[in-house]
């Protein structure tokens, strides 16, 4: 199936879009969107065109604490909606011997909507395609590709913090003789760690996940993990350690900050989601063995917190104190040490 061709997207189209999700009226930005179609847009431009673009504006409205969580969920339920519409008035049977794809998101990612939009552009172009949600445990993926065969199965993983997790989501998929096609920014931005994990393809973005299935079709089964660094352990023991080392943490930046100990329950309970954060994506990053992982959850930690006016002297005591409970783990030392310096390259001072 080919895309047809369209005018450039109206200005005032966007932001009338925009408005729709920023008062969560999900009728009004349905109403757009078939309009559109009835206009003669191509679904899959409305797709990667507007739906996708105006919710990455969402993401970043939360980041920049312009909105709120509960703002932020509304408008993503709205598009989910959104999509959902334009799916129903676009459907029409697959064609006769269409490859067929299983779509999902790896354990414990809610993201969902990316996914989502992936499902129904390669529906577009041809594929036959089922869409199995957010937060995909592997034992309910393996059931589904045992019971149903799929030719492909398209794994999203939105945050790096996923990745042991979507291992074990590809190893489950290749024991069942099933290639994976592996999407989204969790993945790194240029896909190393799914080629790591043992993914057999991976593409940055729908539009480029379709073009390359539809070039490469059926798709290659000739994955491979490369993850020999597993062998010291380091991983397996930052798992174990987690608990001690969040208490760690805690205890550290109440000492440093007497001020903490008057926090509300509240208070306390976002300080230890945060610290807890900071473990996980280090340790996914010890996973793969790449600094990136943790840089990347810094700086954007440091900009969340420049945003609501704080300064980022936490994150730097907090990398800070793992560097004592964890002096015997080298590759652990080296990934705290490339945040450190990642947080001062970036301009993130460490206040004292």
């Amino acid at each position: 199936m080919t895309t047809a061709t369209r005018p450039a997207l109206d200005p005032d189209v966007r932001s009338a879009y925009d408005a729709h999700l920023a008062r969560a009226d999900e009728d009004a930005a349905a109403a757009l969107v078939l309009g559109l179609l009835d206009a003669g847009w191509a679904p899959e431009r409305i797709l990667l065109d507007l739906v996708a673009p105006a919710q990455v504006a969402v993401g970043e409205r939360w980041a920049s604490a312009e909105w709120s969580v509960a703002q932020e969920h509304a408008a993503t339920h709205v598009s989910e909606q959104t999509v959902a519409a334009l799916a129903a008035a676009t459907r029409r049977p697959a064609e006769e011997g269409a490859g067929s794809i299983v779509v999902a998101c790896v354990d414990g990612e809610w993201h969902a909507l990316p996914a989502r939009i992936l499902a129904e552009v390669l529906r577009l172009r041809g594929f036959r395609v089922t869409f199995l949600g957010a937060h995909v445990p592997a034992p309910h993926l393996v059931s589904y590709l045992h019971q149903h065969g799929p030719d492909l199965a398209a794994l999203s993983c939105m945050l790096p913090v996923r990745l042991p997790r979507a291992h074990r989501m590809v190893e489950a998929a290749r024991l069942a003789g099933v290639p994976v096609l592996a999407g989204g920014p969790g993945f790194g931005p240029d896909g190393s760690w799914a080629a790591a994990l043992g993914a057999d393809l991976y593409a940055s973005d729908a539009a480029g996940a379709a073009d390359l299935l539809q070039r490469a079709w059926p798709p290659p089964f000739d994955g491979a993990v490369s993850l020999p660094h597993l062998a010291d352990e380091e991983y397996a023991q930052l798992v174990r350690r987690r608990p001690e080392l969040l208490r760690h943490l805690v205890d550290t930046l109440h000492e440093r900050f007497p001020a903490m100990r008057d926090y509300s329950d509240h208070q306390h309970e976002a300080t230890l989601e945060d610290l807890g954060h900071l473990l996980d994506f280090l340790t996914a990053g010890v996973f793969v063995d790449d600094p990136r992982v943790l840089t990347g959850f810094l700086d954007f930690s440091a900009h969340i917190l420049a945003s609501r006016r704080v300064p980022p002297a936490g994150l730097h005591l907090a990398v800070d104190a793992l560097t004592g409970p964890l002096h015997d783990f080298p590759r652990t030392l080296a990934h705290l040490t490339a945040g450190k310096e990642g947080l001062e390259e970036a301009g993130h001072a460490h206040s004292r």
